[in-house]
């Protein structure tokens, strides 16, 4: 077997180790982020603000990390995929961004297996191209990595951002709101009227108007509970036994279902949303509408079709029926 066979052999068995060993890595970070969070909560809840604040950047850092590991293993599955490419002397122009963020990335990571494959992508593209791709100077290396691997200290509404979805979470009222005062005694007893001095029997005004309003409302209301109270328990049965519960066996489930975002550094207050897009019909459409529309009136009015008009379907029941007949 020719070196440059042997060198794409070794270079995809280290490819599939290392996408194993980074996805073993995110699930490793995703148990221990799930711990800091919940230590998070328990430090806003108890008013440790500041405490959270200074420890809440160490969650920041391993959500990073584990993006940046997120992108390398999509490289790495493309490498893989495009093996074939890698035959060449010189790197494809489809594989520049990969390898060169790659070899970029790896010496900054933990994971043992990018620095294997760095150095046989060193081997196969020579000393130059390494160093090309470590001090980016063709601008080839996505910018992601870059910022990603960055030592800059995380900004002041990504902080606040993290720590408003932690306690979200884990449903820590924070920031603190603040109780909702009632208004003053004095706007309410402007708001009744004015006070109740100045009411009589003959021209009711303020609260003594507003009862007399409600008064015939209350009587019709009580008149018709019990038909209300049936007709409301008709329609829990209904929606019972067309909605069963989520956790029985056997019922009916909807075959759509939507996944929410997950949180990440560049999207910290993730959210749903749906686009509508209106639907016009084209010309075709609105022939064939009118095409039905007039046929259906000349069969209404006892008009003869036209000689090759392709008959509608109740037409065609109507023949069927006949020759049954027959």
């Amino acid at each position: 077997m020719p070196p440059q066979a042997s060198l794409v052999t070794k270079l995809k068995v280290q490819l599939k180790l290392a996408i194993a060993r980074l996805r073993m890595v995110q699930q490793r970070d995703e148990q221990l982020g799930k711990t800091h969070r919940r230590a998070m909560a328990q430090l806003l809840e108890a008013g440790k603000v500041d405490s959270a604040t200074i420890r809440v950047e160490g969650i920041i850092r391993a959500d990073i990390t584990s993006e940046l590991h997120e992108m390398l293993e999509l490289y790495c599955e493309l490498l893989l995929a495009r093996a074939g490419l890698l035959e060449g002397p010189a790197c494809d122009p489809g594989l520049e961004e990969a390898v060169k963020s790659i070899v970029y990335a790896a010496p900054k990571t933990e994971i043992k297996e990018l620095g294997t494959v760095r150095l046989l992508l060193a081997e196969k593209y020579g000393k130059e191209f390494v160093l090309e791709a470590m001090d980016n100077a063709d601008g080839k290396v996505n910018p992601k990595v870059v910022k990603k691997l960055s030592v800059e200290p995380p900004r002041q509404e990504l902080v606040q951002g993290y720590l408003e979805e932690i306690a979200k979470a884990y449903g820590v009222d924070w920031p603190r709101r603040g109780a909702v005062t009632p208004p003053p005694p004095d706007l309410l007893d402007e708001d009744d009227g004015g006070g109740g001095d100045h009411d009589d029997d003959d021209n009711p005004s303020g609260g003594q108007a507003q009862k007399a309003l409600e008064e015939p409302l209350v009587a019709d209301n009580q008149a018709q509970t019990p038909a209300r109270r049936q007709a409301s328990r008709g329609e829990e049965e209904l929606r019972r036994a067309t909605n069963p519960p989520r956790g029985q066996l056997g019922g009916p489930r909807s075959p759509v279902t939507v996944t929410p975002p997950r949180m990440t550094t560049d999207n910290v207050h993730p959210k749903v949303t749906l686009g509508s897009v209106e639907l016009k019909p084209n010309k075709k459409m609105e022939g064939a509408a009118a095409a039905t529309a007039s046929a259906s009136s000349r069969r209404a009015a006892g008009a003869k079709e036209p000689e090759g008009s392709v008959p509608d379907i109740s037409d065609l029941e109507r023949r069927f029926a006949a020759l049954k007949k027959r």
